[in-house]
């Protein structure tokens, strides 16, 4: 360090003058060192520390605008500002400032033939000694509204993390008063070196941001993982209602509503809605998408990033920042908007081999204007767990609708090995056929079991009778292989002509879990299980007898749907679906399960 102050004071023109000896020149270039450099240094360390210990817990633009505040107090300026080049925009983004009104700026401006791009192009400094003489800076209006008249421009540079994560770049701008200003080569120096250790705090807010990431997608499959672990299995609902509140922290949550796109891509399904009671769709109804263009603009997203006054629209999600203003709302969801204080709606498509087939959408209280990556990247993350909860309760469901068929094959194939057995198979083949056309019908219910997804939603017309009938059949078998034979089965009043429109496969599979919890409610003394069909007013109703009581408490859980049971979930699911009614209720001794589903109007 004194060498080179040393050889600076030799070759300086002012210092020749004086015509120092060499013994001269070391005792002042000493006495700089001590005196001069010593205390900028301090000082400079001071700044550098203090730049450092910025909270790295805040916001991001909380921290920019912290840093801005110290470095322009540092230089002894009158303001700064922030900008960070936005790759998806391909525009600069004001991103924290301080002694500046964020209202009262441009909230985005080009790369092209401005200071801000030029610094972050040449990732050099830029010096503006005239704001108004500057062709780059086309906001001339700050000269009068402020009274800068000069600016020093810093290139920032944001570290990625991720692996092919490139570096996010910026450029602060700190803005003087003084008309024609000279800068100081050390003052920018300075500003540059304050500039790297801004850099050194993002970064540990980059880490603390994945490290919270990480622990809130811990906890997130940490309860999928308990809910598997419960003896009934997994259910889509307990699963989505327990992992909502993680999501807390994120946004002040109202509602939340998870969508299945229809195979016809014109219309969506709701699936499930939290908080149970506060729908803003109904359960179960199809929504036209054309008549939702929210729903289209997530759905039917066109590849273009847009950042408007009341709605953001990126690849990965959509915010809408004010729904009684945007163009994405309906009248549906302006009224649902001014019901519940909703103040902002985000969208997130949860997508499979770039296909989206479910969406999430979530209704929130505070007014939000952007979503960081973290938390789209977590909300995404909480979509794609809650798919795999329903890929695994739709393998559970299946594995408890096996039994059933299985237990019908092994029966009905006993039977048609003994009559095969008899010497005259004249007299016994139209009971072989009948039984060998049940084992050929539930051998092909276990098929379609397999390929389940594929198959539920092909509705047709049906006659609730027939099918209520057969599956009865079917049961009886099931109850005399199980050696029940002081369960009484009757067949009440059963009304033809009952059709309605749902899948078949469905149906049957509610008539089935309907029929396997009768059985196994009537006591072990025996009982009575009876069916009954009929028509009421504009709905085909059956009702399952048995003999048997349950408490009220059950009762109420059972119509809300509040159930332990694969078999009633099951049940409940897909009478939601076709927007039928479960009832059930007791008489002396016995409980009725009554289910109502709209007749088929052709």
């Amino acid at each position: 360090m004194n060498e080179t102050l040393i050889r600076f004071l030799k070759s300086n023109p002012i210092i020749e003058k004086y015509h120092l000896n060499d013994n001269e020149i070391f005792e002042l270039a000493s006495y700089l060192r001590k005196h001069c450099l010593s205390e900028h240094i301090k000082e400079v360390v001071r700044m550098v520390e203090d730049v450092i210990s910025i909270d790295p817990e805040l916001e991001w633009k909380d921290i920019l605008g912290e840093a801005a505040k110290r470095i322009t107090e540092f230089l002894h300026a009158e303001a700064a500002s922030i900008r960070i080049f936005d790759p998806k925009t391909q525009n600069l983004v004001a991103f924290g400032s301080y002694n500046f009104k964020e209202v009262s700026r441009l909230k985005s401006i080009p790369v092209e033939k401005t200071v801000a791009g030029t610094v972050i192009k040449s990732g050099q400094s830029y010096l503006v000694p005239d704001i108004m003489s500057e062709p780059a800076y086309t906001n001339k209006d700050i000269v009068k509204v402020y009274g800068f008249n000069s600016l020093m421009a810093i290139p920032l540079n944001i570290p990625g993390f991720l692996k092919n994560e490139p570096d996010i770049p910026g450029a602060i701008q700190i803005y003087y008063k003084e008309k024609n200003r000279e800068f100081d080569p050390l003052e920018v120096s300075n500003a540059e070196l304050l500039a790297r250790r801004i850099s050194y705090v993002l970064a540990k807010k980059r880490i603390i941001d994945l490290q919270k990431l990480n622990q809130q997608k811990e906890k997130i499959t940490e309860k999928i993982f308990v809910k598997l672990s419960h003896r009934e299995g997994i259910k889509l609902k307990d699963v989505f209602m327990t992992m909502i509140p993680e999501l807390v922290d994120i946004l002040l949550i109202q509602s939340c509503s998870l969508f299945s796109i229809m195979p016809d891509r014109q219309h969506v399904k709701i699936e499930l809605e939290y908080p149970i009671g506060q729908q803003s769709h109904d359960i179960g109804c199809l929504y036209a998408i054309n008549d939702h263009p929210y729903f289209d603009a997530i759905i039917n997203y066109n590849g273009i990033s847009a950042d408007n006054e009341y709605e953001r629209i990126e690849s990965s999600y959509i915010l809408i920042k004010d729904p009684l203003k945007s163009y994405l709302s309906n009248d549906e969801l302006k009224k649902y908007a001014l019901k519940n204080n909703v103040n902002s709606v985000l969208l997130i498509p949860l997508k499979a081999n770039d296909d989206i087939n479910y969406f999430l959408i979530f209704y929130a209280i505070d007014r939000r204007q952007e979503f960081t990556e973290n938390e789209i990247e977590l909300l995404t993350f909480f979509g794609k767990e809650i798919m795999k909860a329903l890929r695994m309760e739709k393998l559970d469901d299946v594995l408890h609708d096996f039994k059933n068929p299985a237990i019908a094959i092994g029966g009905f194939a006993k039977r048609a090995l003994k009559l095969l057995q008899n010497n005259d198979l004249s007299s016994s083949k139209n009971k072989i056929n009948e039984y060998l056309e049940i084992i050929s019908q539930e051998a092909l219910r276990m098929q379609e079991l397999v390929v389940y997804p594929g198959i539920e939603g092909r509705e047709r017309v049906i006659d609730l009778t027939e099918v209520l009938k057969s599956r009865f059949r079917i049961n009886e078998e099931s109850i005399r292989e199980q050696k029940r034979s002081n369960i009484k089965l009757f067949q009440d009043e059963l009304q033809s002509g009952l059709f309605i429109y749902c899948s078949p496969f469905g149906l049957e599979r509610v008539v089935d879990n309907l029929l396997d919890n009768a059985t196994k409610a009537i006591p072990e003394t025996g009982g009575e299980l009876s069916i009954k069909s009929y028509r009421c007013e504009n709905t085909a109703c059956f009702e399952v007898k048995n003999t048997g009581k349950i408490d009220n408490e059950t009762m109420e859980q059972i119509k809300k749907g509040d159930v332990k049971g694969r078999g009633l979930n099951i049940i409940y699911r897909f009478i939601q679906g076709i927007h039928g009614s479960l009832d059930v209720f007791t008489d002396i001794d016995s409980t009725i399960f009554k289910i109502k589903i709209p007749l088929y109007k052709g």
